[in-house]
């Protein structure tokens, strides 16, 4: 059974390093092999605060920029979201994109690589879990933390993982495969 993985990039302030991150993970997931790959930076979707007319769970959209969002997100089996913690949780970014849509989300998993400070973005996790349960995700407990993440930066912007970076993400891609792969057959049987 093929599977996708969409890897969402949630940052979109100018001077982000999550595109740095996020192609890291993308090469890093490629080479593992489980899934066909995705880059998706909610960048460049560039979705205003929520502007569709009907509920999302009505499907009738109206914009283009929601359309290109809907089928990204209704191609993937399961979503690792490279997020960034601010003031103590997640961007405002990945909350209206979120918000955007509801059927394209549903029986899906999803993972985490997160970056900040001290905490690693652990905050911003804990509350996306949350919502992403409400949107019937199964968020899992294997990701990637980056405390500190200054330091795994070069002079070029480009991110360099230590071990612990690659460990974590082999066990969250092993479970995301698992995951994915049930959760499509159940969506599959209806």
């Amino acid at each position: 059974m093929s599977l996708k993985l969409n890897v969402v990039v949630c940052s979109t302030r100018p001077g982000r390093v999550g595109p740095s991150i996020g192609q890291w993970f993308e090469g890093f997931a490629r080479a593992h092999g489980g899934f066909e790959v995705e880059l998706a930076d909610l960048a460049q979707f560039a979705l205003p605060v929520f502007d569709e007319p009907h509920h999302p769970r009505l499907r009738k959209y109206e914009h283009a920029h929601t359309k290109a969002w809907s089928a990204s997100v209704d191609s993937a089996d399961a979503f690792v979201f490279v997020t960034p913690e601010y003031n103590y949780g997640p961007p405002p970014s990945l909350l209206n994109a979120m918000n955007y849509l509801v059927h394209e989300w549903r029986d899906k998993v999803a993972g985490f690589v997160s970056y900040a400070g001290v905490s690693g973005g652990l905050r911003a996790v804990q509350a996306e879990k949350l919502m992403l349960a409400n949107f019937k995700i199964m968020p899992l407990p294997e990701q990637v933390t980056i405390p500190m993440f200054p330091q795994f930066i070069d002079a070029e912007g480009r991110f360099t993982p230590n071990e612990m970076h690659e460990t974590s993400a082999k066990a969250m891609l092993d479970e995301l495969v698992r995951w994915a792969g049930a959760l499509k057959a159940m969506r599959q049987a209806g």
